[in-house]
């Protein structure tokens, strides 16, 4: 890897690292990031197929209260530039997804640190505030973002240290037994991932479709673009036939059994 790819790697980790507490771009989920440093380093297939891997992974992870996440912008950071130093493509995927999950708690341990640090930032802020002085708020506000955009960078710079060929080295030293476990567990982990969104949604509404959708996706040859379309026109009609039942009149809704859409069918 050059000087000038590691430099847009460190970058790129850097305002994840950022977002990851902004949370207002975006930026650190896991299908932007291992994307961005595919690119810039030549992996872009490989790292499009890593951060959308970890992407089903994460649909689950959520800061609930106190409980915070295991930290997603660390993970898609490291884990894509062991794929990229690595230098093994797509095969490698398997081996950086299993890799994420302990990156993930990793970052999560930084990131307590961080947010430890900026409880002295905090009240740096509350005494800057008491004098009136907004110039020293902002100050200490960007020092703490700062710090959490420095919490992925370093570790992903400490990482860039290391030669490739090590890296190298140590994947191709991985037993195949190990490698297709450690396949197989990255899959169980997106599967749990997946069906953590789905308990959060699935109501008796919402079933029926996801039954739908995924005889579709099992029995057809579908691409996921041609699946997404299809599942467009299913919301747009299912809208369309709400909002006639809710208004009553010509659309049904007359019986008033608290489902809008039976109530049509049932009056058609």
């Amino acid at each position: 890897m050059s000087i000038i790819q590691a430099i847009l790697v460190i970058i790129i980790a850097f305002f994840a690292g950022m977002d990851g507490i902004l949370d207002e771009f975006e930026f650190y989920q896991p299908l932007v990031t291992c994307t961005l440093i595919g690119l810039v380093t030549g992996n872009l297939t490989a790292g499009i197929i890593l951060g959308g891997t970890l992407q089903m992974i994460v649909l689950g992870w959520a800061n609930i209260g106190a409980a915070v996440a295991p930290d997603i912008a660390f993970a898609s950071t490291a884990s894509a530039i062991v794929l990229a130093m690595g230098n093994l493509g797509v095969k490698g995927v398997g081996t950086a997804v299993a890799m994420a999950v302990p990156f993930a708690v990793a970052g999560l341990v930084m990131n307590m640190i961080v947010r430890t640090i900026c409880v002295g930032i905090t009240h740096a802020m509350d005494k800057a505030a008491e004098e009136v002085s907004f110039k020293k708020m902002n100050m200490w506000q960007t020092v703490a973002i700062i710090l959490q955009g420095l919490r992925v960078a370093i570790p992903c710079g400490l990482l860039l240290i290391i030669p490739t060929h090590t890296v190298q080295h140590m994947l191709n030293a991985i037993p195949s037994w190990l490698s297709a476990g450690m396949t197989i567990g990255g899959g169980m982990v997106v599967a749990v991932g997946y069906a953590m969104v789905i308990n959060m949604m699935a109501t008796k509404e919402t079933w029926p479709f996801f039954i739908i959708g995924f005889v579709i996706a099992a029995l057809t040859n579908l691409t996921l673009l041609a699946i997404g379309a299809l599942a467009v026109a299913i919301t747009l009609m299912y809208l369309n036939l709400d909002k006639k039942g809710g208004n009553g009149g010509n659309g049904g809704g007359d019986s008033n059994t608290g489902d809008p859409l039976g109530d049509i069918l049932d009056d058609y």
